[in-house]
């Protein structure tokens, strides 16, 4: 007979309470980094998972009132952030941090622009999708590029205004006749044209948006309509040719070119930059796989040190014992080739131990190798150095070039063996009778008043303000933090302050600009941060005009006397972007429209009734 199975009833667990499950939750962050969800697993009670936890609270059971969450619970105790529970959003708030962001940065938030700042948690992405979808209490069919439009006025991207080519190239004409060059795609915003930028007049042209043909380019319209040089379109190369260039460049500057050099004066357009990508990357009709360094190395002009196996001076010396055995003679640097190793010289090695290339320390030459390690005297490795020495020398090379040495000025002219590289690393480690501690850029700014830019002057505030005081004295212009030098302080120029100013250094507190000292201590007029316009003070700048001149405003009549600083341009701008505290929307002749259609007051032009 078959016996009935019996079941045993499940042992009944513990009670639950929310100071246990959140000493769990405690756990878990403390081991994870991060507090859990009910997805996660396990809990640190046998039998038991987050998601059971979770079960629990909601229903009630085991011990637990019911009517909650895991998600709730670490909101109400840990104020950890869940999606389900988000604070409520009104546009007020939003525009708050908006206003804020604009303050902060310049510009206003984007999609986009990341962490709201002030608002942990939040974000503008989150932000956009709520005010797209609806939820957290916003109404939604809205998004932050629209909501910014309709209540501060900011360009929408997505509307943006027609282009014609004519107009682009009257900015690129601007462009360069204000800095000398063609604009580029990366050139930035295009000046006296708020919101625009010339990569979005370059995508405008490539897509054909904004009433422009599809498939151009802002380098192919430059070159059509003014003959630019268009860098996808730049004629093929040879190598010949560039050794030519670079023969050139020699005997012009003293030195061969690098990567670096600039433009190349006999190819307008081209540089060395652009020369030595050709060749590494084969454009241009070049082979490619090689550089610029290695194509001089190669053609004898420059030993490319970057290319060569590494040295160590145990290899040299035995080089040098063998050399010695075979004639009897130490090797110099016009040995010519080592025996038995190729393509290597003496030259080479030399160059090697001075400059301090190819795993060389440097500071060094073989002569004085050899008289080091293998007694060898020639005059170079035992002539001892003192400051008077290296001062004269250094008077005669500038004389011979107008520039002071520096530690890369190579070999020192009618001193046989000696480099500035030696010199400069004789003077900070002490060799050759010299103390130590010292360096050349020291040595020069002590004994002849050599500017040192690792020790620069402090700056202070007072002492800017007297230098553009004189620039403005002198050129009747406050200076820009993008001028050049300052004649009232020799060496130094309002690029160096602006830098200064914003980076905090030269014993400035930093996070200022030129622009804004100068408005905050001298009453200059800062582009950025230009004062707010209203409609009804522009009307009466109009009917000024009208009764100075008997004709109205137009956009192309430049500056307005009634308000210093203020074009007729400008205010056209600003009208019609809502710029400037202006609704936007507007323009300049249709204000000049409602001021000529509206009566002119009494006294103002027009005689009072009943007069004669």
């Amino acid at each position: 007979m078959t016996r009935p199975l019996r079941f045993r009833p499940a042992p009944p667990r513990p009670d639950l309470t929310a100071p246990v499950i959140l000493a769990w939750a405690d756990a878990f962050h403390a081991r994870t980094g991060r507090w859990p969800s009910r997805t996660d697993g396990t809990a640190d009670l046998p039998d038991t998972t987050w998601s059971a936890v979770d079960g629990c609270l909601k229903n009630g059971s085991r011990g637990l009132p019911g009517g909650s969450s895991l998600a709730k619970l670490l909101l109400e105790h840990r104020g950890r952030r869940h999606h389900t529970y988000l604070p409520a959003l009104t546009p007020e708030l939003v525009l708050a941090w908006a206003d804020a962001h604009r303050a902060r940065a310049g510009t206003w938030p984007g999609q986009d622009s990341g962490p709201i700042d002030g608002a942990p948690g939040e974000t503008w992405s989150g932000v956009n999708c709520a005010l797209a979808e609806g939820c957290r209490g916003l109404p939604g069919g809205s998004s932050l590029t629209q909501l910014l439009q309709a209540r501060r006025g900011a360009r929408n991207h997505l509307d943006l205004p027609a282009l014609a080519p004519e107009q682009i190239l009257a900015w690129a004409d601007a462009h360069r006749a204000r800095t000398g060059r063609w604009p580029r795609q990366n050139t930035g915003p295009i000046d006296g044209a708020p919101g625009e930028t010339w990569s979005g007049v370059s995508a405008a042209l490539l897509v054909g948006c904004r009433g422009l043909a599809p498939g151009g380019s802002l380098a192919r319209l430059l070159a059509a309509h003014r003959g630019a040089r268009n860098p996808a379109a730049v004629p093929k190369l040879q190598r010949w040719e560039v050794l030519l260039w670079a023969d050139a460049h020699h005997a012009r500057t003293g030195n061969w070119p690098t990567a670096d050099a600039g433009p190349i004066p006999a190819s307008p357009g081209d540089t060395w930059s652009a020369v030595d990508a050709a060749l590494q990357a084969g454009t241009r009709g070049l082979p490619g796989g090689d550089s610029l360094a290695r194509l001089l190395d190669r053609r004898g002009r420059k030993p490319n040190f970057a290319a060569r196996p590494a040295l160590t001076v145990r290899a040299v010396l035995a080089w040098a014992d063998a050399h010695q055995r075979r004639t009897g003679a130490w090797p110099t640097a016009r040995s010519g080739p080592i025996d038995g190793r190729g393509a290597e010289t003496w030259r080479r090695v030399d160059r090697a131990l001075r400059a301090g290339a190819r795993g060389l320390p440097g500071g060094s030459s073989l002569a004085r190798l050899l008289g080091d390690r293998r007694g060898v005297r020639t005059p170079a490795a035992a002539a001892p150095l003192t400051p008077d020495q290296i001062l004269t020398w250094a008077d005669a090379h500038r004389a011979r070039t107008g520039a002071w040495p520096t530690a890369t000025s190579g070999a020192i002219d009618g001193a046989a063996e000696e480099t500035w590289s030696a010199v400069a690393a004789a003077l900070e480690t002490g060799s050759r009778g010299l103390p130590g501690g010292d360096s050349l850029a020291r040595l020069l700014a002590a004994r002849r008043g050599v500017r040192n830019h690792m020790a620069l002057p402090p700056f202070t505030v007072a002492t800017i303000l007297a230098w553009a005081d004189a620039h403005h004295t002198r050129t009747g212009a406050w200076p820009s933090g993008k001028g050049g030098a300052i004649p009232d302080a020799p060496g130094e120029t309002w690029r160096a302050v602006e830098a200064a100013l914003g980076a905090g250094l030269r014993g400035l507190p930093g996070g200022d600009t030129l622009a804004r000292l100068l408005a905050r201590r001298r009453g200059a007029r800062n582009r950025k941060a230009l004062p707010a316009l209203a409609v009804e003070r522009i009307r009466r700048w109009v009917r000024a005009h009208h009764r100075r001149t008997g004709t109205w405003p137009r956009r192309g009549d430049g500056p307005i006397p009634d308000a210093p600083g203020e074009t007729w341009h400008a205010v056209d701008q600003a009208l019609y972007r809502g710029l400037r505290g202006l609704p936007g929307g507007s323009s300049l002749p249709q204000l000049v429209r409602g001021c000529r259609a509206a009566p002119p007051a009494p006294g103002r032009g027009a005689p009072r009734r009943g007069g004669s």
